[in-house]
């Protein structure tokens, strides 16, 4: 009984008590102000999380989602900075970018047989390369030089930038609207129909889903590009909050969101991707880092600590699990 309690319930509460210890030792942690704080910084996290979690229902895995979410960051920018675009041309730009990277995953994992963490690694490096090839590695920001030395005409206009930096009513971030309203979507999906039961039939058992008459391939590249779209929103988002198209910027996306994937799986018991475990281990990820920061802790120590929750979530999850 103990043991199912810690299984089903353990990283909540573990989620619970940091909030309470973090509040306690700064006060200012548990304030309003940093709760909004802690959702706008997570939420491009989760969005992506999301993602890689569609492509670890039906057994795939998207290692190319923060360098899918940079590239669609400086799609928009460029679109808006250097053609001088409007910002729903913008947006649309962004978000066939991230489709497309899901056809190209798709077609590698499925047409080419190629395994996913191969290809994904792959079409990472090939994203993260051709980001820097327009703008010659530099960054994108309004009235940058050009490489022919001319300037850019064009500029973040204000209703893009307002996609990062709104709040509704004063109080909510649009991104954290987003990222829910993409979090139940995906919960929807995954929990409540038909097609989101054959996406964990496939992770379960391939071949069994094949025979009972599956689409087995449709539904991988459905996944990748769904999981290609939402890295492409986060990207979108991105650049509306920084105002530029930063080369950097998509650096650390990838590991994050992995981690809140993974974190998620042990969220209620659940040993197994889905969305309200991605958006909670990315929940408890944030928190993790903000109070820590708050805390004044060394930030080379970040990492450390995050792979250290990281592992422990997943012992909680397969390691008691197998013992019960």
């Amino acid at each position: 009984m103990i043991r199912q309690g810690a299984i089903k319930y353990g990283l909540v509460v573990l989620l619970v008590a940091m909030v309470l210890v973090f509040s306690y030792l700064q006060p200012a942690f548990g304030s309003m102000r940093n709760s909004f704080i802690i959702l706008q910084s997570v939420s491009i996290v989760a969005i992506l999380a999301l993602g890689v979690t569609a492509t670890l229902a039906v057994d795939g895995f998207d290692l190319s989602i923060g360098a899918t979410a940079a590239l669609a960051m400086m799609t928009s920018s460029y679109v808006l900075v250097v053609l001088d675009g409007g910002t729903l041309m913008a947006i649309i730009a962004a978000l066939s970018v991230g489709a497309l990277v899901g056809l190209l995953n798709g077609f590698l994992t499925v047409q080419m047989r190629i395994p996913d963490l191969l290809a994904t690694l792959g079409v990472m490096f090939l994203l993260l390369g051709l980001q820097l090839i327009p703008t010659e590695g530099r960054s994108i920001a309004a009235g940058m030089i050009l490489g022919d030395g001319s300037v850019a005409s064009g500029r973040f206009s204000a209703a893009f930038l307002e996609l990062g930096r709104t709040r509704l009513f004063g109080v909510v971030p649009v991104p954290v609207v987003i990222m829910l309203v993409l979090g139940l979507i995906t919960w929807l999906f995954l929990e409540r129909s038909r097609f989101g039961r054959l996406f964990y039939a496939i992770g379960g058992n391939r071949s069994a889903a094949w025979l009972a008459g599956a689409n087995v391939s449709a539904y991988r590249y459905c996944a990748y590009v769904i999981s290609g779209v939402y890295a492409s929103i986060g990207g979108v988002l991105l650049a509306a909050r920084m105002g530029r198209g930063d080369v950097s910027s998509g650096n650390s996306l990838l590991m994050d969101a992995v981690a809140a994937a993974l974190v998620g799986f042990a969220v209620l018991g659940a040993a197994r991707p889905n969305a309200l475990g991605a958006v909670v281990g990315a929940l408890f990820v944030g928190v993790l880092l903000n109070g820590l920061t708050m805390l004044n802790a060394p930030y080379y120590t970040q990492d450390f600590i995050k792979g250290a929750v990281l592992v422990v979530a997943l012992m909680f999850t397969f390691g008691l699990a197998k013992r019960s």
